[in-house]
């Protein structure tokens, strides 16, 4: 957006935000006394092994939860961590990370607590996002009487968590990234991870995908 676009809005000052830039120093200065070279090297290149797709939750940091510095993980994140065939940003990063990148797993991760899984659980309105929750109602309906048979709702709503991932899993085996990778004989592999908010851990889902043979 150029600066005539924003001309019928009125500039302020950024003092709301300007403890952010003090913070920002002061973890520029820590990382450059602990490697002087650092911000050097990872202005150079990146070369990370991880493409982590993620939920937007502002509770499930990827590099943090994963003990990495800056350039170790490609990160795409967005309510759900869903992977849509028409969302071409997801798609468009996927792209890059395996293509340019040349990745050597992709994670799929999702977390329990998540909202987004909340909200298409109780299936109520919440306006244009409701368009975007209908993929997880969906995995609810392909997986209906194993989620119905569990009776606790905290239970079910950390299953629909599960499956979300599985499923979301699946989606991008089947992307024609992944299915052109794999067909030129490239190492990727896809992963189904679930964090838990409560302890700080991962699970694993045991879903892990490497070659579409």
């Amino acid at each position: 957006m150029s600066l005539t676009s924003l001309s019928q809005y009125k500039f302020i000052t950024m003092s709301t935000i300007k403890h952010l830039f003090e913070n920002n120093k002061q973890w520029a200065d820590k990382i450059t006394a602990e490697n002087p070279d650092f911000f050097k090297n990872l202005s150079e290149q990146q070369s990370p092994q991880y493409l982590w797709i993620g939920c937007s939750d502002s509770r499930v940091p990827a590099n943090e939860l994963l003990g990495m510095q800056p350039g170790e993980v490609f990160v795409h994140r967005n309510i759900a961590n869903q992977v849509i065939h028409t969302d071409m940003n997801c798609l468009s990063v996927i792209q890059f990370a395996v293509e340019i990148l040349k990745v050597k797993d992709i994670i799929v991760c999702g977390h329990y607590c998540c909202g987004g899984i909340s909200a298409a659980f109780h299936d109520e309105s919440h306006g244009l996002i409701d368009n975007w929750l209908r993929h997880i109602q969906d995995v609810y309906r392909f997986n209906s009487k194993k989620l119905d048979a569990v009776a606790d709702e905290t239970q079910r709503m950390n299953l629909l968590c599960d499956l979300n991932v599985i499923e979301q899993v699946a989606n991008v085996c089947n992307t024609t990234v992944l299915r052109s990778a794999w067909l030129a004989k490239q190492n990727v592999t896809v992963h189904g991870l679930v964090y838990n908010l409560h302890d700080g851990i991962l699970k694993d889902l045991n879903v892990s995908v490497s070659s579409n043979e």
